[in-house]
């Protein structure tokens, strides 16, 4: 990061932690040839890292890191300050051309699956505070696992919310993709269906990807900037959202109840629409674990039926309210699933 290569930085490492060092004891340390460390000696003198000692030429001593890095450390300091100013006077030109822009000019068109994908990571990996999105099959631009712009945002703290169409669910390697997203601290609901696939970067701009077509070229989308039409979308997304079933891995919210990790990813499962088999598949359990789990949650809530095990997970709290909508679609999906259990035992 400082103008030094690995090997560099480890040698200066080492030396610091030396009060001198001859090539033989450096190579010794680095566990590399004696001719390697004098070489690698060499350019850390010719950088200012290292000296010859005062005592004995043939050995060197490190450079104090405040005198050797300090310079260039605040030369970047300098920069990346020169380069944050020109951002913003960047972001305030485009503002001021969003604001001008004629009806013809709100939507622009994006051609093409590399292009598309490109688009997908520099929007991610400019949010700043929070990106929203529907996400339904198939998935053919970018995978879960090759989005690592949306690993990198995460990790710097921009807020994900991530509605997932039911359909999702249905593939073992997107499920373990849910469950690794919502661990790393992103928001995830289920909905049965959703009408197109969106993402929206800090409510300013918007991605609508077209229908994919056989022929990867004439693949594309929408580029939708500050307008009604993005009001529009947000205000879809929010309403979807509002609707939706709640992703919950982990059972931390829910001490001394009894109920675990595996107890609550069946019932997020259940109450997404998955039928037990389905469930027991995901969880890599057997369908016997997953209904004798249910029963047990059920006398845990204190009810008979499956019905009355949804209404009582929203009214106790076991998952977040976002309405009675919400409440009516978990009692409905709780008790869709297996006669026998939603029989009184």
């Amino acid at each position: 990061m400082l103008g030094v290569d690995t090997e560099e930085s480890r040698a200066y490492r080492a030396l610091v932690s030396m009060a001198s060092a001859a090539p033989a004891e450096l190579a010794a340390q680095l566990g590399t040839a004696e001719s390697e460390a004098a070489r690698i000696l060499a350019v850390l003198e010719d950088r200012g890292l290292a000296a010859r000692s005062v005592g004995d030429i043939a050995r060197f001593v490190a450079s104090p890191p405040a005198t050797a890095f300090g310079a260039m450390l605040r030369q970047r300091q300098n920069e990346l300050r020169l380069a944050e100013l020109e951002l913003s006077s960047l972001t305030e030109l485009y503002r001021a051309a969003s604001a001008g822009r004629g009806v013809a000019e709100v939507v622009d068109v994006i051609i093409g699956a590399p292009a598309l994908r490109q688009q997908l990571e520099l929007l991610q990996l400019g949010a700043r505070t929070e990106v929203m999105a529907f996400v339904k099959p198939p998935v053919e631009i970018i995978s879960a696992r090759d989005n690592t712009a949306e690993d990198t945002a995460v990790a710097r703290g921009v807020h994900y919310r991530v509605l997932l169409e039911r359909a999702m669910l249905d593939d073992d390697g997107d499920i373990d993709s849910i469950w690794a997203a919502h661990n790393a601290g992103e928001e995830l609901r289920v909905a049965e269906s959703l009408p197109l696939k969106l993402l929206i970067v800090d409510r300013e701009i918007a991605i609508v990807p077209l229908v994919s077509s056989p022929d990867v070229a004439t693949t594309g989308a929408l580029l939708v900037h500050r307008s009604g039409l993005l009001d529009a979308l947000i205000a879809l997304f929010e309403r979807e959202w509002a609707t939706a079933t709640e992703v919950v891995t982990s059972a931390d919210g829910f001490s001394g109840t009894g109920v675990d990790d595996l107890d609550v990813r069946i019932l997020t499962l259940l109450l997404a629409g998955l039928t037990d088999q389905a469930v027991a598949g995901h969880l890599r359990t057997s369908l016997r674990t997953v209904q004798r789990r249910v029963r047990r949650l059920m006398d845990l809530a204190r009810v008979q039926t499956r019905m009355q095990l949804g209404y009582q997970a929203a009214r106790l709290g076991w998952f977040p309210e976002t309405g009675h909508r919400r409440n009516e679609r978990r009692t409905a999906a709780v008790a869709s699933e297996s006669p026998a259990l939603a029989a009184p035992r």
